[in-house]
């Protein structure tokens, strides 16, 4: 594959090819195809496009006006940059399982024209990789009529379920690129402690989803005094790279991929990247494989972390929205809460500060906000740790589990939730 630079083009010649009314799959996190979008945006004739995606990293500049009119975005998890523009009525969101998004793509009951995706180069054998993210970018890529690629000399080749031939790809254009580079955020008092409650939940042999974030960063930062965890996980950031470097992550103990940190998609530094570059001990597979709750569940002491915006006092969890405005999405919380509940010795975790806007606002709620979107129920939710502490509410009445979630709540909403609970005559 010596010459297969040769075929590439511009970033604008290879969106000419995307027809009109288009339905298009953009590789998302890291893989995001930047050079294809900015060149997308500039096809000025082109309407009636709608654009399929999960979090997106970088410019979006599809999403402006006049851009929006002709090119729709609908994510299925989104983003910051997306945020407004869906509460604008500029673009749209699908509510729907991490678990469930490839299988929308294959079925066609969404139909693909285009997959625009970020590869890694060709290797001897003519194949590309999907790189840092395979999660739904799997399902897109084998059932789209056409494979839009950039070819990044800088993305890595990731093993497992990741391979996509150069002869499948329609046109690329050819790049050399830094991937976004995430460091872990400062760690705050509030992260340190959550991190040390739900680190005492961790027992040793047990296997991890952990995502990205000020929390999850600060769980991995106290599990160096365990020993042969395991991962699989929908995906990871530096946290897990530092815990299977220094020999606290050995997958030796895990029922399926054993001796594999098994992900969809990972985002993180520079390093986390390297690391995960020709690893055969690192698995990319689609998120219908990593977030099947069969394939979790049989993992032993399967230990779920996620967080939550909003809990109210029966244990309804709201991660995706603040009312009606969405903020996120369902993601894997529910694959993996369930999982993690059918597992041996497993444990779901919901881990969230206690407060938010600078301690204004109770997150452990009478009821949610109006609109809030319940991703798990009353009845999955098992532990939800704050600063202040760990409760399991599986098993116990709507009483005594409101009693368990004021216990955790900031001290400066205790009474006002003490009052509601009297209120509702579930005081224990």
């Amino acid at each position: 594959m010596m010459d297969w630079q040769t075929r590439a083009v511009s970033a604008a010649e290879v969106v000419e090819r995307i027809p009109q009314g288009s339905r298009i799959f953009v590789h998302g996190a890291a893989a995001t195809p930047t050079p294809l979008l900015q060149a997308l945006v500039q096809r000025t004739e082109l309407s009636g496009v709608h654009l399929y995606h999960l979090h997106l990293d970088g410019p979006v500049p599809f999403v402006t006006p006049p851009h929006c009119e002709r090119l729709r975005s609908v994510s299925f998890f989104t983003g910051q940059a997306l945020r407004e523009p869906i509460a604008q009525g500029h673009a749209d969101f699908i509510p729907v399982f991490l678990s469930d998004i490839p299988g929308l793509l294959s079925s066609r009951q969404i139909p693909l024209d285009v997959a625009l995706v970020q590869l890694s180069p060709p290797d001897r054998h003519g194949n590309c990789s999907l790189g840092t993210s395979v999660d739904a970018a799997r399902a897109a890529v084998d059932s789209a009529s056409l494979v839009l690629a950039e070819i990044n000399e800088q993305m890595p080749r990731t093993h497992g379920h990741s391979t996509v031939p150069l002869e499948r790809v329609t046109a690329f254009v050819q790049t050399n690129r830094a991937l976004p580079d995430h460091r872990p955020e400062a760690e705050t008092a509030i992260d340190a402690r959550i991190g040390e409650i739900v680190a005492d939940l961790v027992e040793d042999r047990s296997c991890l989803q952990l995502g990205i974030g000020s929390i999850p960063d600060a769980v991995a930062r106290r599990l160096t005094h365990k020993s042969d965890l395991g991962v699989h996980t929908e995906m990871f950031s530096n946290g897990v790279m530092n815990l299977a470097k220094a020999g606290v992550i050995t997958n030796r103990f895990k029922a399926v991929h054993p001796g594999r940190i098994v992900t969809s998609f990972i985002s993180g530094s520079r390093e986390l990247y390297e690391f995960v570059d020709d690893n055969p001990l690192v698995e990319f597979h689609p998120c219908d494989r990593t977030n099947d709750t069969a394939c979790i569940r049989k993992q032993d002491r399967m230990v779920a972390i996620n967080s939550a915006l909003q809990i109210d006092l029966s244990g309804q969890v709201c991660a995706d929205s603040m009312g009606h405005r969405i903020y996120s999405g369902i993601g894997g919380q529910m694959d993996f809460v369930r999982g993690a509940a059918l597992s041996a010795g497993g444990k779901p975790i919901i881990a969230l500060p206690s407060t938010a806007a600078k301690g204004t606002f109770s997150r452990i709620v009478p009821e949610l906000y109006p609109g809030a979107g319940v991703v798990t129920t009353r009845g999955h939710v098992h532990w939800v740790v704050t600063e202040y502490g760990a409760v399991n509410l599986h098993g116990l009445t709507v009483s005594e589990r409101g009693t368990a979630l004021v216990s955790i709540a900031h001290p400066d909403f205790h009474q006002e939730l003490m009052n509601h609970l009297r209120g509702l005559k579930r005081f224990v």
